[in-house]
């Protein structure tokens, strides 16, 4: 079309004036009419000679391909008058505005982006050719996804000032449905064995709501080649698809898919060969390799191996090995011989080390994590186990490194490492509201990243209806170069039991700790720590699990009948963690295992062991579903004697269980032993003649009443495990992912005292023994099921806990949902 009117505007030219056609002449001015957004300065550029050149037909001809290439104008004529030239243009017109209209299947943003690309956008020229393109490639890509009804059509509507309208109006359709898919040449497996192993299925049940059974032509693909490595991994050496044909319905409403295959028959392996130069590594990688003679060839394990070699050279600093086999095919005894072909390159070393996105935490709090040193070989290994490092700092989100080649150098990289920082200081408060506890609250202030350097600095002073409390303190995970971990504490605290779900005694404590980590590798840490408490008990209720440890400290009661107690406390723990990241993993697992004692110096003297152990299995590659199995066990008790009796478990020192922390659906503190009330059945006497008194006698053992409380007691050990689906949370896009975590759970435990025995309450009457329960028996566990959601807010971690319990015991107390800002104690 532009071809014709530019000769339609030459012809008009020579027409005009016949005789200064043919001839040339000297141009005295040119002139261009019709502009009306284009500059005449920017036109004139396009015209390739000037006032007081000579000119003939064809530089005036190629005047008008230039202003048409210069994609201004959609008409152009030119006309001689005398030594004149005078262009007569059209002006192309502009875009005022883009909208769209129908589309599902693709986002405003990414029609926008490509439109971008090919120059489409608002305040640009309409080139109605490219949109024309534009309307095939979008439908282009929706047959592609097996929607053959749908169509893209632009609308374009003229507005004043030579400006339009662009709107993209898309009839998506649906997809066509998979009537049948038939495979035509298979033997060894059948048709439902082989269409078993891919994505694409047709005839599906109502129900099962995600079988994929539209047509797409990308999945068809994949399809294809999970077929093909099907076979290869059994040994089908020449199996190959021969043709594929998919063919439409009239209404294009659905598909029959058709698939020809060559099976050929099974290969074994004849003999695997090395070539190439394996950097002195001959030996390794021939030991490493897991491909055995004599054995059926299988395409994943050859895969395997390429990767195994290349990961293996690039611990040494052979980042860009190239691992290829090469197969030798024997038809006539059906072997193969695998050459297996290595060629390492050059060994690649690292300039520097560089780190963005952190713009509250120093670099050197990023640098002292890393095992990637600069100067040194590139190693993946090391890369890997610095990112993973990274990702476990309770500060860091997402890590993410790539490597950008020296310009030059072919054997020098940097290494870019992308961190998104969390917050690392928050508010932690804690609401929560049960059928017996009712409502409690919690506040306080704690910075995991203080200044940027990594320290840790906690200042909470905390009041809920049952403690208050007041700490300080401060740990410098790397108080010397090689990891050594420094901390301590002050702190205070009052303790109510009875509104924390416990029988009756009120605590106040102060006192100090210290303690020491030192690293023994990349995944254990060992720690050790001391302190001093004093701990100050009154308001004491007393019942027969406690008698015990009053019988044993009855000469220490102060003036207002509490007691108050000196404990000097050492510690040690063992831990070890390869979890992925610090703040939600997905994979990987983490093993504390701690202890406390006291020193015999010490008013009171017992030990305390604890086990706290987490796996996460990933389910998928992305790692958005994954199980976490977790277990907790904690045993306690007394050593040494004191006069004739043994030293116990201190009671205000006993495992608890129920809440958010421990067991779901149960109410804080509720879980596990009573305390058991024994009260003598008494007789009245004859008054006493000395003081006038009533005299009374107890009855025999047999007639005393029982009363159990409601209230736990604790235990002296607990076991507590759960079961967890991580899943994606709905509606919320990767990019918050890892602030967001949903799961569905599954909690089981219980709290019992090992101390406790039901014998020695077998003189009682057999109707007030049967109200007793055996509080050591450890399999009365409770379980709850349900849904958790857990959110990194800018105040703290939030936590949303509906439960369902499933196992209780009576008189348990119960909570359907809770609602936690931080943590709760």
């Amino acid at each position: 079309m532009k071809i014709k009117k530019l000769a339609l505007a030459v012809l008009l030219g020579a027409l005009a004036n016949p005789s200064q056609a043919a001839e040339e002449f000297q141009v005295e001015d040119i002139q261009v009419k019709g502009l009306q957004r284009v500059a005449l300065g920017a036109a004139l550029t396009h015209i390739p000679f000037n006032i007081g050149d000579e000119l003939n037909e064809f530089r005036i001809s190629q005047s008008i391909k230039s202003l048409y290439k210069s994609g201004h104008f959609n008409d152009i004529a030119v006309y001689r008058d005398g030594n004149r030239l005078i262009y007569t243009v059209r002006e192309r017109q502009t875009i005022s505005e883009i909208s769209y209209e129908g589309n599902k299947d693709l986002k405003d943003e990414q029609l926008t982006e490509s439109l971008d690309s090919s120059n489409i956008r608002v305040g640009e020229t309409l080139d109605r050719t490219v949109i024309s393109g534009i309307e095939l490639g979008l439908e282009d890509f929706y047959h592609s996804v097996g929607k053959y009804n749908a169509n893209v059509k632009a609308e374009i509507t003229r507005l004043p000032r030579n400006r339009v309208s662009l709107k993209f109006v898309f009839n998506e359709g649906d997809a066509a449905a998979i009537e049948q898919i038939n495979l035509v040449g298979n033997e060894v497996f059948s048709d439902e064995e082989v269409l078993s192993k891919i994505e694409l299925t047709y005839d599906s049940p109502w129900w099962d709501f995600l079988a994929q059974d539209r047509y797409q032509k990308q999945t068809l693909q994949g399809d294809i080649e999970t077929i093909e490595s099907y076979y290869l991994d059994r040994g089908y050496l020449r199996f190959k698809v021969d043709s594929t044909q998919v063919s439409m319905t009239p209404s294009k409403e659905g598909v029959y898919i058709s698939l020809n295959v060559s099976e050929g028959e099974q290969y074994t392996v004849r003999e695997v060969d090395f070539i190439g130069n394996m950097a002195g590594f001959e030996e390794t990688i021939k030991a490493i390799n897991p491909i055995r003679n004599d054995e059926l060839y299988n395409g994943a394990l050859v895969t395997y191996t390429e990767e195994l070699i290349s990961k293996f050279l690039g611990r040494f600093g052979y980042a860009y090995p190239k691992v290829t086999t090469i197969p030798d095919i024997n038809d006539e005894d059906k072997t193969v011989k695998l050459s297996i072909s290595v060629d390492p390159g050059k060994r690649i070393y690292v300039n520097r080390l560089n780190f963005n996105g952190n713009h509250v935490t120093a670099d050197r709090v990023l640098r002292r994590e890393m095992r990637q040193m600069e100067g040194s070989w590139l190693s993946n290994q090391s890369l890997e186990l610095s990112k993973a490092r990274l990702q476990r700092l309770p500060y860091i989100e997402k890590v993410e490194f790539e490597t950008t080649q020296l310009p030059g150098e072919d054997d020098l990289v940097d290494v870019d490492f992308e961190v998104k920082e969390q917050p690392s200081g928050s508010f932690t408060a804690g609401v929560g509201f049960g059928s017996f506890s009712g409502l409690s609250l919690n506040a306080g202030i704690q910075q995991n990243n203080f200044l940027g350097t990594g320290n840790q600095l906690a200042f909470n002073i905390n009041t809920i209806r049952f403690q208050r409390s007041a700490q300080i303190s401060y740990t410098d995970p790397y108080f010397t170069v090689d990891g050594v971990s420094l901390g301590g504490s002050v702190f205070y605290s009052e303790f109510d039991a009875g509104n924390a779900n416990l029988v009756q005694y009120n605590s106040k404590n102060y006192g100090v700790n210290l303690n020491l980590g030192f690293p023994i590798n990349e995944y254990i840490r060992v720690n050790f720590g001391g302190g001093y408490k004093r701990t100050g008990i009154t308001d004491l209720t007393t019942y027969e699990q406690v008698r015990n440890f009053f019988d044993i400290h009855e000469a220490e009661r102060n003036s207002s009948g509490g007691f108050d107690f000196d404990t000097f406390e050492l510690t040690a723990g063992i831990s070890r963690s390869t979890l992925n990241r610090g703040t939600f993993p997905t994979a990987g697992s983490s093993q504390v295992l701690s202890g406390k004692v006291t020193t015999p110096n010490s008013d009171l003297q017992y030990f305390t062991l604890n086990l706290d152990t987490k796996w996460y299995f990933p389910l998928t590659q992305s790692q958005r579903w994954s199980v976490l199995a977790r277990l907790r066990a904690g045993y306690g008790n007394g050593y040494g004697t004191v006069g004739n009796n043994d030293q116990v478990l201190p009671f205000f020192e006993n495992f608890r269980a129920g809440g958010s922390e421990t067991l779901r659906g149960f109410e804080n503190n509720t879980v596990g032993p009573r305390a058991i009330f024994r009260n003598c059945s008494s007789v009245t006497g004859t008054p006493d003649p000395t003081t006038g008194g009533a005299a009374g006698a107890c009855l025999g053992p047999d007639q005393d009443v029982i009363s159990v409380s409601q209230r736990s007691v604790g235990g002296n050990a607990i076991a507590l495990a759960g079961l967890e689906l991580i899943v994606p949370t709905p509606f919320l896009d990767e990019e918050n992912s890892n602030s967001v975590r949903t799961s569905f759970f599954v909690d089981a435990g219980n709290v019992w005292d090992t101390e406790f025995d039901l014998d020695d309450y077998r003189d009682l009457s057999q109707d007030q023994f049967s109200r007793l329960d055996d509080y050591s028996d450890p399999g009365r566990f409770r379980s709850s099921a349900g849904l958790s959601i857990q959110w990194l807010s800018p105040m703290g971690p939030m936590i949303f806990s509906f439960a369902k319990t499933l196992k209780s015991e009576e008189n348990d107390d119960t909570e359907f949902f809770s609602f936690n800002i931080g943590r709760t104690f």
